[in-house]
């Protein structure tokens, strides 16, 4: 017996689902394939970290999970949407509603209050302005910062910088939490921090897929994947959130 959605009972409807992925760069007459066969399932409310050294493949495949770059062969299916099929309106509707990213690099305005840069996602959804302004409140609140509402990125610490742009990922309620390298600008106690919340967050139920080359902040998760090459290398998990 299986669900409609052909899992087995207590198991977890999947939210990522590849198959065969391949991703090939071309240049010229030159081509090099980034991604190989990729076979990937991460169910509703996993925690896992991508694991993988420079030019293993890891920020490619962070860029097909994340809709921001499409495979050449195989097929993706984001909570059940074949998104091979989408189109560039559709694949942006997908990136702003249904994925939040968390980037080393934090991408915040620096002329902009806390709460503005946390309302950006929802200003691009057409969201009404008051609505907006309470939705960004609230999801700083969540992440310890309501006080810092309107403080500017410079007045702020690179962890608080970092519990922003959470904030902001998490505002539009996505899917996914797609964090990648999101420690790697921290110092050791923000690093801390941050992996904490992001525990939390799955805690919660937030599925949470995080990028990273560091052993210790891959420990953070519950499931690694280890990818090398172009292939998976190898998976403590497959699917495993009941």
């Amino acid at each position: 017996m299986t669900t409609a959605a052909g899992s087995p009972p207590g198991r977890a409807e999947a939210l990522i689902e590849l198959v065969g992925v391949g991703k090939t760069y071309r240049s010229g007459p030159l081509e090099v394939d980034a991604l190989r066969g990729v076979d990937l399932r991460i169910d509703e409310g996993e925690y896992v970290a991508i694991m993988g050294p420079s030019g293993s493949g890891k920020s490619t495949l962070m860029h097909v999970l994340g809709c921001l770059d499409v495979a050449s062969t195989g097929s993706y299916r984001l909570a059940g949407a074949d998104v091979g099929q989408m189109d560039e309106e559709e694949l942006a509707a997908v990136r702003n509603r249904r994925i939040g990213f968390v980037f080393q690099q934090f991408n915040l305005l620096s002329s902009m209050p806390a709460w503005r840069n946390v309302e950006l996602p929802l200003s691009y959804a057409g969201v009404a302005r008051a609505e907006r302004r309470d939705r960004a409140l609230a999801a700083l609140a969540r992440v310890g910062l309501a006080a810092r509402a309107e403080h500017r990125p410079g007045e702020l610490s690179g962890g608080q910088q970092q519990r922003v742009a959470i904030a902001r990922a998490l505002v539009t309620e996505p899917a996914l939490l797609l964090a990648d390298e999101p420690t790697g600008n921290l110092d050791s106690a923000a690093t801390t921090d941050v992996l904490a919340l992001l525990a939390e967050l799955n805690a919660l139920g937030r599925t949470v897929v995080l990028i990273t080359h560091e052993e210790d902040v891959a420990a953070a998760a519950s499931r690694v994947v280890r990818i090398l090459d172009g292939e998976i290398h190898s998976d403590t998990g497959a699917g495993v959130a009941a």
